[in-house]
């Protein structure tokens, strides 16, 4: 147990410094303003805000809200690229090892809590969600709801996204007070949105991405043929379910090693004691 720990602790140091580099723009903090250079044109593979005052690139889902109602279609191009590219090189793996909200929700279920909830009744049906909400949020709302220039509004962003908030609304908020006035309904709405995400992350385990994130959503179709995926030894295998047991996101790998849900994480291949997953 104490091995696994340590282990995930140096996932976590992976996590910790992409998301420092990721957000390395120190003036946008000290300013209370967006970086907005060329930097700002590539996008992140993780669910990192554009809004952040410290992002240097951008946040893939934002970006593709941003033009997939535009006749841009260069840059749509682009996003929907790096999209596919990341996940049919890595899957998940972005999840487990480079969003920065994977990390935050991975550091507040480590705080105790007097219960832990592993499962409960609608749980699979309920991570279904995140497909819908990428295909409304993300792709028919801002395609067909646009305004006279044609352009959709990030209405994932706008309405939803606790990452958002957390990385750029009140960042931006606390930093500029001409903004203070127009603090409204939406505010209160994205703020009581993060506020029950950090709860229930204390005892479900990554929550939002169980159930909520679109860029998750997107990665997972790509998991059992990504060039980089886990690989069960069935010679080796003695169905202990120590995999099973390890997984936080209720992936058994002696069944599917490579399910929609995992995010490669690594629990399951430093718990297996003969050692048959790779």
């Amino acid at each position: 147990m104490v091995k696994r720990n340590i282990n995930e602790w140096k996932r976590h140091r992976v996590q910790a410094l992409w998301t420092l580099l990721t957000n390395s723009y120190l003036t946008g903090f000290l300013q209370g303003k967006i970086y907005r250079g060329n930097l700002k044109k590539i996008c992140l593979p993780g669910l990192n805000c554009y809004s952040c005052p410290g992002a240097i690139g951008a946040c893939p889902i934002g970006a593709m809200q941003a033009v997939i109602g535009s006749w841009n279609f260069k840059f749509a191009f682009y996003v929907a690229g790096f999209l596919m590219f990341m996940g049919a090189v890595t899957g998940r793996f972005v999840c487990g090892w480079l969003c920065p909200f994977g990390l935050i929700q991975d550091l507040l279920h480590k705080i105790p809590f007097p219960k832990k909830i592993t499962t409960f009744p609608g749980d699979k049906p309920l991570r279904k969600l995140k497909y819908v909400v990428l295909v409304l949020f993300v792709i028919l709302l801002p395609m067909f709801l646009v305004d006279i220039l044609g352009q959709g509004a990030p209405y994932f962003c706008k309405f939803i996204c606790p990452a958002g908030t957390l990385e750029g609304g009140l960042p931006l908020v606390l930093l500029n007070k001409s903004m203070h006035s127009a603090i409204g309904w939406l505010y209160a709405w994205k703020n009581l949105l993060l506020f029950v995400t950090i709860i229930i992350s204390l005892f479900i385990y990554r929550p939002f991405c169980k159930y909520i994130c679109p860029l998750g959503a997107i990665y997972s179709v790509f998991n059992p043929v990504s060039v980089f995926r886990y690989r069960v030894d069935k010679n080796k295998c003695t169905d202990c379910e120590a995999c099973a047991k390890a997984c936080k996101m209720q992936v058994n790998p002696a069944e599917n090693a490579n399910d929609l849900e995992c995010i490669r994480c690594g629990a399951c291949k430093k718990a297996c004691p003969v050692k048959a997953i790779r």
